[in-house]
């Protein structure tokens, strides 16, 4: 009998440490899952010039030429974004020009640190102008946008822009 005790007392020991070390693994686990959730890394491909026409040249003549008014001899055209589809292609061009913004600085594409990355923010927030009269539908709002991106852009291409 004093076997199968000890035995026992033996058994419901390891039972004890068992459950202490799979509550001590689940501590450690707990712990180490946000490292899991850093963000991507990410590499870089494009250059200045492939942001800027393949994407910011194109994304503002959309902006640019979705309201306008046109005066001649037969009367006043108004041109402007009448159905969701329009206004969906200017918020959506409005917003290719907010994340360019955000990749002219991205890696080794900043020339420098000061000018650059306020004229890159700058051009980011006319086209928060932008997207945000789209979503809005108005076509005034979109036209004070086109503005403000326009001057974002002479802003930078009078500094930076080369042959």
């Amino acid at each position: 009998m004093r076997i199968v005790h000890w035995l026992f007392v033996i058994s419901a020991a390891l039972f004890i440490f068992g459950i202490g070390f799979i509550v001590a693994g689940a501590r450690t686990a707990k712990r180490a899952a946000p490292v899991e959730a850093a963000a991507p890394v990410t590499t870089p491909v494009a250059t200045v010039q492939h942001i800027m026409r393949g994407i910011v040249a194109p994304a503002a003549t959309v902006v640019f030429e979705s309201v306008s008014t046109t005066v001649s001899a037969a009367g006043i055209e108004e041109k402007l974004p009448r159905t969701d589809a329009e206004w969906l292609e200017v918020g959506s061009s409005a917003a290719a020009l907010i994340e360019s913004g955000n990749l002219l600085v991205m890696g080794n594409r900043a020339v420098d640190r000061d000018d650059w990355l306020t004229m890159s923010r700058a051009m980011a927030d006319a086209g928060m102008l932008a997207l945000k009269a789209a979503e809005a539908k108005n076509a005034d709002g979109i036209l004070a946008a086109g503005e403000t991106i326009n001057q974002s852009c002479d802003n930078c291409h009078q500094k930076y822009q080369r042959s």
